[in-house]
């Protein structure tokens, strides 16, 4: 049976430059919606899914986010001081890897939020972990009915669940939620500098250990100002149901 993830990995770091002005004064993880912090609907998220860590990682506004979480106790949070170098997000999993002890970890992105579901999503994710089979599974959401989704998609899906790149001019059926499970291993020997995330899902479908779990749900894509209000609309929407 492979290791199923016990910690997370939060990216809350960046400088939030589309959500701007909003931003200029409040970290974008912070921004409310649907009466909470997108930080916290990420939290408790994990919370629910029994993932008992969290490591948080700041740089922009660091401050503001880490008087926050001051008093968070579930799931149980480490801060990633990135103040004096923002490292991205591959160079901020780096930073803290042996906090993973060679474990696969959850990452999540601050600004992925859904409504609908019928059963906790993350919890969903970690069952259908395979370490044997996957170096990285992805939650997804469909391209045509999430909120904010100004792209042509991220993803294309085969009958086992693997991933691959759309081809060129191809419209994808799937966009990445912003949150997944990745194995530590893949970055063992990376050095501790900023670079991207991305390539290493890329380079996971090349060998066929991309895979991806469909969102039971609405996805919003709550990454610039404008969105803010309609996620609020379809939050109050949902709670009516």
């Amino acid at each position: 049976m492979s290791a199923r993830p016990e910690k997370a990995l939060v990216f809350a770091a960046g400088l939030g430059t589309r959500m701007r002005p909003i931003t200029l004064t409040v970290p974008k993880p912070l921004v409310r919606v649907g009466g909470r912090t997108m930080l916290d609907h990420m939290l408790d998220r994990l919370d629910e899914a029994g993932v008992e860590e969290a490591i948080v990682n700041v740089h922009w506004l660091a401050d503001q986010v880490e008087d926050h979480l001051r008093d968070r106790t579930a799931p149980r949070i480490k801060i990633s001081d990135e103040r004096d170098e923002l490292l991205d997000q591959g160079g901020g999993i780096v930073k803290v890897l042996d906090e993973f002890h060679g474990k696969p970890f959850f990452i999540c992105n601050t600004d992925a939020l859904w409504v609908g579901e019928s059963e906790p999503q993350v919890a969903r994710l970690a069952r259908a972990w395979d370490g044997a089979r996957m170096d990285v599974l992805l939650l997804l959401a469909e391209t045509r009915t999430s909120i904010g989704v100004d792209w042509r998609g991220d993803f294309c899906r085969d009958a086992q669940g693997r991933l691959r790149r759309p081809g060129p001019g191809e419209t994808a059926p799937f966009v990445y939620s912003g949150v997944g499970i990745i194995k530590s291993s893949l970055f063992a020997d990376r050095p501790l500098e900023p670079f991207r995330l991305a390539p290493f899902f890329f380079a996971a479908a090349e060998r066929g250990r991309l895979f991806g779990l469909t969102l039971e749900g609405r996805w919003l894509h709550v990454g610039e100002p404008e969105m803010i209000e309609q996620a609020e609309k379809i939050y109050a929407s949902a709670a009516t149901v």
